[in-house]
Parts: structure tokens; C-alpha cells; sequence
């Protein structure tokens, strides 16, 4: 760096030998301008990790940890998340920055000291961060609509989603304009804060897509303010083996009959669904009302009938349909919210010979699990709940933008 420094001082003293115009202020000031870009940036972003004196601890975006000395002569602000200005800022004192805090430190290229030294930091509180992520995920449960990608038309900027199966089955339009926001949700993730912008022309037929937005009361249709969609993989099939440690096991998928593995990761949702739901989902994804038909030409008895009943009876569906079922969720209901509602599980909850049905990663012979649902047998038996159920529940949605950038 030091020999880089110098030839790029040498060169600026020979121009300036040539232009006798130029005052030694000038060339002064050319030269320490031809330092401090050698040191690299003046500003960088990153979230506060410890503080102690005037001395704070900033892990940046880039992943290094950076101790920055405060002085009293630094100026500190304070920005609401999404903020992209300082207009609205307001002054705080060093004791009011937190651990937690994301800030946008710039340092005064000039110091020597072993620290960092900040000329003014812009802060977004956690607590802020935190508040504005929940009015975010209330925002995308009440207007937000999901589904399948069926066709995009970038010209018109229209796209049709296919959501529900069965009687429930039904075509969505999103109308995009150019102020709506579209994104792509980044590799192995659904997280929407971690969902990159991307254009119109980026979305495919098979998609997951999700849209918030003023919707019709019917839900048919939505004018999207936000887009955010993804390529993933429907598989069900029968856990072969399981390494609960190593969060993987090995699935033999339903459509392939191949040999899978699947990387199970910590923020990955998984729900058990009990067998009397399960056998009852089955019966409206199939698109059969609740006397027995759909149950008996599949085999499957009717949920909750009593010992020696005849298969799909009506005693039996009838019980569990306004009981269990309907308090889920159920007979009109959204079966998505219904799974939300169902209890986590673990990967150690698990085990050899369970049915499961999975939304994850795209792959060949390895994925990575972004929804599971176990206890599945009798939804194998509706061919399109394995195509269907878990498109809209595994979709992420509203963590917000905090500003905090380079």
C-alpha cells in the first residue's frame, strides 16, 4: 500500500511542476485527497455489537468487526427504518445508541490511532426495526394475495396466479405498474428482507409469487404494490433415513421414485398435521363434499368414524366437520393459516418411514427444506394436495428496508 501511496505522490508532484499556476495549497490538497482514497472508504454500514467508553463495536455488511471511537465533537443522528435522507433526522446523545442498533458510521480518513474515529454516525434503532417489521407482516397477512405462476406478460405488466385445488382452485390477476416493487427471493431462503430487486421478465411459469396490494373483495384480483417471487420444488414421498445431528435425511420422492437428501436448516417451518385433520383435507382437496365418496374410492375411512362403521360415514364426518375441523380452519377456511396454527416441530421429531410434503430449494439430488409437513399419508392420497396446500404458507414476507446502506 505504501509504495502504491508514493508513485501516485510522485506522479502528482511532476504534474505539478509543469503547471506553475498551481499553488503549493492546491498541490497539498491533491495529494492528501490521493492519501485518504488509499485508505479506503470513509463510511461503512453494520449494526452496533458492543459498546464500552466511547468506544463502540460495529459488525459491518461485509462481516468484519470494526471498533469505532466516538468523540464528543461527533455528530449523531437518528433516522426512522426506510429513511432515505437526513431531513427528518433528529440529534441523540452517544448513551442512547444501543447494541442492536444498525448505524451508518463516517470516519475521519485522517486519523492515525488504532481505531476507527467517527465524524457522524446515523443510527435506526432496534426497537424501531423491530416495530416496523411487525406493521410489515400485519400489512402482508391483511392485503397480500399467493399462488402459483400460471403466465406473465411483461408489456401489460399482468400476471396470473393459479391458488387453492380442488373446489377451492381459482385464477388470481396481479396487475403491476412501474411503482411497484418486484423482488426475487435470494438462494435457499424465503425471507423477504434477504429478496433482491429483479424485473418483471425475471418471473416464470411455476413460480411461487406473492403480492401485496389493494385487492378485490373477492380476491380475484390485486394491484400490487410489492412482488416478491421465487423457483421451488413441491416433493412428498417417505423419509428412508434420517441424521437428526447433521440436520439431514434422505427422502425417496412420491414423483420420481429417486433417492433425495434434505438439508434440514434451523429457521426451516415444520408442523405435524394430526390424522383426523389430515384425513379431512384430504376429502375437500380431492373436491368431494363430506359424505364418504372421495373416502371410500380412495380407502381411506371417514376421519373420526366409530369402530366398525362403514368407510366415509356420515356419523364420522360429520362429528369431526363441525368440531376439530372447523375450529382449524377447515370447511371454508384457509388452509394455510390452518398449518400456521399447528404446533412446530423438530427435526428430531422425525423419523424413518414418515410421509412428508416439502417446499424447498431448487435442485438435482439435494434441497434444502423451506416448509415441512409431516403426517401427510392420507393428503397423498389427493394428488393435487401435494402440488398445492403448501405454495402460500411457505412464502415469506414484510421484513423492511432499514436504510442503513452504503
Amino acid at each position: 500500500m505504501t509504495s502504491k501511496i508514493s508513485i501516485r505522490f510522485s506522479a502528482v508532484v511532476r504534474n505539478l511542476l509543469g503547471q506553475r499556476s498551481v499553488t503549493l495549497l492546491a498541490a497539498i490538497a491533491m495529494v492528501a485527497a490521493v492519501v485518504a482514497s488509499a485508505q479506503g472508504p470513509t463510511s461503512f454500514p453494520g449494526t452496533v455489537t458492543g459498546i464500552s467508553g466511547t468506544t463502540i463495536t460495529v459488525k459491518t455488511d461485509g462481516g468484519d468487526s470494526r471498533p469505532v471511537d466516538v468523540p464528543a465533537e461527533a455528530s449523531l443522528k437518528r433516522i426512522a427504518p426506510g429513511q432515505k435522507d437526513l431531513s427528518t433526522a433528529v440529534d441523540i446523545t452517544f448513551a442512547e445508541l444501543a447494541i442492536g442498533d444498525r448505524v451508518l458510521v463516517k470516519v475521519d480518513p485522517t486519523a492515525t490511532g488504532p481505531n476507527a474515529v467517527a465524524l457522524r454516525i446515523i443510527a435506526i434503532k432496534q426497537a424501531d426495526v423491530a416495530a416496523k417489521q411487525a406493521r410489515e407482516r400485519d400489512d402482508w397477512a391483511r392485503r397480500s394475495i399467493g399462488g402459483l405462476v400460471k403466465s406473465v406478460d411483461p408489456g401489460s405488466g399482468v400476471i396470473l396466479l393459479t391458488s387453492g385445488a380442488g373446489p377451492a382452485a381459482k385464477t388470481i390477476t396481479v396487475n403491476t405498474s412501474k411503482t411497484t416493487v418486484l423482488k426475487r427471493y435470494a438462494a435457499a431462503s424465503v425471507s423477504y428482507d434477504a429478496a433482491t430487486p429483479a424485473p418483471i421478465d425475471a418471473i416464470h411459469p411455476g413460480d411461487q409469487l406473492k403480492a401485496r396490494g389493494e385487492k378485490t373483495p373477492d380476491g380475484s384480483r390485486i394491484a400490487a404494490e410489492e412482488v416478491v417471487s421465487g423457483t421451488f420444488r413441491n416433493i412428498s414421498g417417505a423419509i428412508t433415513s434420517i441424521d437428526p445431528a447433521a440436520g439431514t435425511f434422505t427422502l425417496k420422492d412420491l414423483a420420481t421414485k429417486k433417492s433425495l437428501t434434505i438439508h434440514v436448516p434451523k429457521d426451516a417451518q415444520m408442523r405435524r398435521i394430526p390424522d383426523m385433520m389430515a384425513r379431512m383435507l384430504a376429502l375437500r382437496l380431492s373436491g368431494t363434499s363430506a359424505n364418504g365418496g372421495a373416502a371410500r374410492s380412495a380407502n381411506i375411512p371417514a376421519a373420526g368414524a366409530p369402530s366398525g362403521s362403514a368407510p366415509g360415514s356420515a356419523a364420522g364426518v360429520s362429528r369431526v366437520g363441525g368440531g376439530q375441523w372447523a375450529g382449524q380452519g377447515g370447511a371454508g377456511g384457509d388452509p394455510s393459516q390452518m398449518l400456521t396454527r399447528l404446533p412446530p416441530i423438530q427435526i428430531g421429531d422425525l423419523k424413518k418411514g414418515d410421509a412428508v410434503m416439502l417446499v424447498a430449494t431448487d435442485g438435482i439430488a439435494d434441497f434444502t427444506a423451506i416448509t415441512l409437513l409431516a403426517g401427510v399419508e392420507p393428503l397423498l392420497e389427493a394428488p393435487l394436495a401435494s402440488q398445492t396446500l403448501l405454495n402460500n404458507w411457505s412464502m415469506g414476507s414484510g421484513a423492511p428496508d432499514t436504510g442503513i446502506q452504503q
